[in-house]
């Protein structure tokens, strides 16, 4: 292993938090930061492929290698797109999509609490690594962030729907869309004078995607618990294998990716010591995110788009912790008793369900649709678009 160290090009934003890392965990850190230099090789081919025949021929490729119902779908399409979707068309030897109905079931029946612990919890600790830089720079969030947050809301959906995650599913293709997306981000960036690679390592590094599927995965499950949802051991390992799967599909190399809940613990625990502090960039968009929190359940006038804002700040300083938060430069507010009364609340809820069973069908179906209405659905369909500029307000629509 000290050979590997030596020949390692660590970031140099990486070195002092790799230095921590080594010393309680040097495999699991040489290996994290190892990632931040490696992009997605098979992804990168392709996007760099189709960058040569402009976006309208690409996206047009694209939507029938994602609609192909047959590898024999795929024969008139160019080499590099067509051995690309027959090797992920493959699942690995690990996926078993009769095991994910406990998670599917889970996360439906807690779906009322997924958007606070997303938001409030997964999200902003997602964004307060350095992958804070990628979408700072973009633009992503900053300025398109209710769009973009309501798109990240729709894949979560359609991969804990029945058949989501089966060839033609829709949780399939967007997995697979947002490992395009990140390819096609990675390659404006990489040629851009924005990015620092010595500095950074490689744009939506695998590491970055690695550490963030343990926090849509893991981290979740646990926020979700500290709002009062209810699963068992089945549904919890169910939920994890879930998002695996799609971490698989979204370009995470086996390397980096996790195995279970306590793997995918431990590499967020040795990320996060890895990763630098957060920064002007990690700040910025933790409070975009919980700023654009109102906006994604349509909620725009002034004085209760405000309420509910500071309302997330104090749900989401209980949530993360205030060392945390008080780094992303959240305003101050106590923490004491806000999740105990929270999780109140949602007993209720759910008592309230059993003494009123005729309420029952009628809550399951309101909370179902609210999530849709959180979820970016376009008329036309999925698209296939990608960006065509490394900042998002000169880039066409995607």
């Amino acid at each position: 292993m000290e050979a590997r160290d030596a020949r390692m090009n660590v970031p140099s934003d990486y070195e002092a938090g790799y230095a921590r890392g080594r010393a309680i965990d040097a495999d699991l850190a040489s290996r994290y930061v190892a990632h931040t230099t490696i992009g997605d090789p098979d992804a990168d081919q392709l996007t760099d492929a189709l960058a040569e025949l402009g976006p309208e021929e690409s996206r047009q490729i694209l939507q029938r290698a994602m609609d192909a119902e047959d590898p024999r779908d795929l024969r008139e399409l160019p080499p590099v797109v067509r051995d690309f979707f027959e090797e992920i068309a493959v699942p690995p030897d690990w996926v078993d999509q009769s095991a994910y109905t406990p998670g599917i079931r889970m996360f439906h029946r807690n779906s009322r609490l997924i958007l606070g612990a997303m938001v409030g919890g997964t999200l902003v600790e997602g964004f307060s690594t350095s992958i804070s830089k990628s979408f700072f720079i973009t633009g992503r969030v900053r300025d398109q962030g209710v769009r973009r947050l309501r798109q990240n809301n729709r894949h979560m959906i359609e991969i804990f729907l029945p058949g989501g995650m089966e060839r033609g599913g829709d949780g399939w293709k967007l997995s697979v869309r947002i490992r395009l997306v990140h390819s096609q981000v990675r390659r404006l960036l990489s040629a851009s004078d924005d990015w620092d690679h010595a500095a950074w390592g490689v744009p939506i590094s695998a590491a970055h995607v690695g550490y963030a599927i343990t926090a849509f995965s893991a981290r979740l499950l646990k926020h979700m618990r500290s709002l009062g949802a209810v699963f068992n051991d089945e549904e919890r390992a169910s939920f994890m294998q879930v998002w695996r799967y799609s971490g698989y599909l979204m370009g995470i190399p086996e390397t980096i990716l996790y195995h279970d809940e306590e793997e995918a613990l431990r590499l967020f625990e040795i990320g996060t010591i890895c990763e630098p502090p957060p920064d002007i960039e990690a700040i910025s968009m933790a409070s975009s995110l919980v700023n654009s929190a109102p906006l994604i359940i349509d909620i725009d006038e002034p004085a209760e788009r405000q309420r509910l804002a500071k309302y997330v700040f104090t749900i989401s300083r209980a949530l993360i912790g205030s060392a945390l938060a008080d780094q992303l430069r959240y305003p101050k507010s106590p923490t004491f008793g806000v999740l105990a009364w929270f999780r109140l609340q949602e007993r209720y809820h759910r008592i309230a369900a059993k003494v009123f069973p005729k309420r029952v069908q009628e809550s399951s179906f309101s909370r179902f649709t609210s999530l849709l209405d959180a979820s970016g659905y376009d008329e036309g369909g999925i698209t296939y678009s990608l960006p065509d500029h490394a900042h998002a307000e000169e880039s066409s629509r995607w």
